[in-house]
């Protein structure tokens, strides 16, 4: 009779459950990634893709659509800046809320498409006519500016005329010296043509003021605004569009700890602002 032979117990794995458990992480890990992903869009490449696919199933878009997100539709307030929404409105161009925004085969598309033309004519046309203030200013003060007593530079929307305080006023004095006279004459008869409106700032250092009429560099700063401001008036610029702001000592360009730093914060600045030309809106 043929011995049997004894059974041998299988080998028990104990590691078995790092399989699954790798599997499990290796899903959670993609599954965080996708929501990154979902949670980041970037919105001009999620434009490119969308108006890459309206291209190629309904064919080349001739103007630019506002990709809608899920089903909510999205007014025309949401899709303009809201420095955009705010020109349209000074210009007179109806933005209502609850408009939705262009959308294909309805006309209006080529109604916003002419809107932003005009807009960015209208950003041009401030743009060049700042240039040509600063240019206007600057050929009446060249000798000035040649010497760094006086600076013009052309900012995004306004043309900015530094004058040192020092070349205008006495220490602790709001009435311009004869030195200042002639200076800002020339200044109001450059900018007399323009219809600008014109912001004077009074600015001083942070030398605290001891007796005089004020008694404060507030105030002084202020005075200083405003008799720069009476002068331009009576040289022929509309007070109308003049406005005062004095700052004191509290928007300094340079520190006070130096002579030199206390000079360059007591100035007067005249800011010649902008204008957006009209925007007309397109005919129903």
């Amino acid at each position: 009779m043929a011995r049997r032979r004894p059974r041998h117990e299988e080998h028990q794995n104990h590691e078995a459950w790092a399989i699954p458990y790798g599997d499990l992480i290796t899903l959670l890990l993609a599954f965080f990634v996708v929501m990154y992903a979902i949670s980041s869009v970037n919105a001009g490449k999620y434009r490119v893709l969308s108006n890459a696919l309206n291209a190629a199933f309904r064919g080349t878009p001739t103007t630019p659509e506002l990709v809608p997100i899920g089903s909510q539709e999205v007014t025309l307030e949401e899709q303009l800046p809201a420095a955009t929404v705010a020109q349209l409105f000074n210009a007179g161009v109806p933005v209502q809320r609850g408009v939705h925004a262009p959308q294909a085969g309805d006309g209006t598309a080529e109604k916003g498409s002419k809107v932003g033309i005009a807009l960015a004519e209208a950003e041009a046309a401030k743009a060049k006519e700042l240039a040509d203030v600063a240019a206007d200013v600057s050929g009446v003060l060249s000798e000035l500016i040649k010497t760094n007593q006086v600076h013009v530079r052309v900012r995004r929307d306004a043309v900015e005329v530094q004058i040192g305080a020092d070349m205008l006023f006495a220490s602790g004095m709001a009435d311009p010296s004869p030195a200042a006279l002639a200076v800002l004459q020339r200044l109001a008869e450059a900018l007399r043509p323009w219809p600008n409106a014109i912001r004077v700032e009074g600015h001083t250092d942070d030398v605290q003021i001891r007796g005089g009429a004020f008694r404060s560099n507030w105030e002084l700063s202020g005075a200083r605004a405003g008799s720069v401001a009476r002068l331009l008036a009576e040289h022929g610029i509309d007070p109308k569009r003049v406005q005062l702001a004095g700052f004191g000592e509290f928007r300094p360009l340079q520190p006070n700890s130096t002579p030199e730093g206390r000079n360059a914060n007591r100035r007067v600045v005249l800011l010649v602002l902008g204008r957006t030309p009209g925007v007309v809106a397109p005919d129903p």
